[in-house]
């Protein structure tokens, strides 16, 4: 009879629903997942073993209930996405409850989540390739930032040193929008500055050159057998490839190397002038992990919850480049 894990994922991204059902691709251990979210239609539970709400709450009320919640369905690994810092912070309150967290130390989770100690990182161990950038608070540094870079680049963009999902990420117009257009993810450069000023200092802003080619998503895990490193590139189109760019592969590796996380993570790049610079680092799975895993046959999930169990599970990285898309699927919900 095969041994029984409990699996805990709060509130994730719907495309924890992959995730999970790659984990479960396991003949050895049976896995039992267990999904909470405030979303009571979320597609995540049609691949949950057992399903229930979560009460909207933050900060420590929320790390109160992870930890009630853990002691009362036996939970042996939490793999935490909502409130992953705080939980993170707390680490040691689950250690004594012997549950593992599916995530890396609150030390360097919440320095990797502040874009500017990353950039600064991957600057000083000169890893990979760093754009320019400047890191502003108020509307007089962001008025000399915007002319510094604008000596150099013709088109900036910027976003809050801390963010999830781009939700701040603005490109810079020189002038304001005429009749009808939609502002999207555009901002002029006058309204930048007002609302710049009102936010009073209290964001660290990124103001960085817009990076105009493809992007790439890495998806990494330290094994024991190595790296496990693989590049997705991004097009304008559905269809995304499995592509070994060397200077990528590089600059995951020298990351690994110099910092190193034991968690699945996602490395995020993008292209300008044929250089693959440097934009982020998720501390987390990818919200695209299934199309990597499909298109490269490792199945990083699976790897990851194992290695945590002690189960060393093998991989083979094909040299081939893949090209792979994905569809719509309709699905009734539980």
């Amino acid at each position: 009879m095969m041994k029984k894990i409990n699996i805990w994922f709060n509130h994730w991204f719907s495309t924890a629903y992959h995730i999970i059902n790659l984990i479960k691709q396991d003949n050895d251990t049976a896995f039992h997942i267990i999904g909470t979210s405030r979303n009571p239609d979320s597609v995540v539970k049609n691949a949950c073993d057992e399903w229930y709400s979560e009460p909207d709450t933050h900060g420590r009320e929320y790390i109160d209930f992870c930890l009630d919640f853990c002691k009362e369905h036996n939970i042996d690994i939490f793999a935490p996405r909502f409130n992953q810092l705080d939980v993170c912070r707390y680490a040691d309150e689950f250690e004594k409850i012997n549950v593992k967290l599916l995530a890396d130390s609150y030390d360097k989770i919440s320095f990797l989540h502040d874009k500017a100690k990353a950039y600064n990182l991957f600057t000083e161990k000169n890893i990979g390739y760093v754009p320019d950038y400047r890191i502003v608070r108020t509307a007089e540094e962001f008025e000399k930032g915007f002319k510094e870079l604008s000596e150099n680049h013709e088109k900036l963009c910027l976003k809050f040193t801390s963010d999830e999902g781009a939700t701040s990420f603005r490109i810079i117009d020189s002038e304001p929008l005429g009749p009808f257009q939609r502002a999207g993810n555009h901002i002029d450069y006058q309204k930048a500055v007002a609302d710049i000023s009102w936010l009073k200092g209290e964001k660290e802003i990124m103001l960085m050159p817009l990076l105009s080619g493809n992007e790439v998503s890495a998806d990494c895990l330290q094994t024991q057998d190595g790296t496990i490193i693989i590049p997705r590139f991004k097009t304008n189109t559905r269809t995304e490839y499995i592509r070994h760019d060397p200077r990528i592969i590089s600059a995951c590796k020298d990351f690994f190397e110099k910092f190193g996380l034991d968690t699945p993570c996602n490395i995020q790049f993008i292209y300008h002038n044929d250089i693959p610079y440097f934009l982020e680092i998720n501390t987390r799975m990818s919200g695209g992990i299934q199309l990597t895993c499909m298109a490269s046959g490792v199945n990083i999930p699976n790897i990851a919850v194992n290695k945590f169990l002690g189960i060393q599970k093998p991989w083979h990285m094909p040299a081939e480049e893949v090209k792979i898309t994905h569809i719509e699927t309709p699905v009734i919900l539980k």
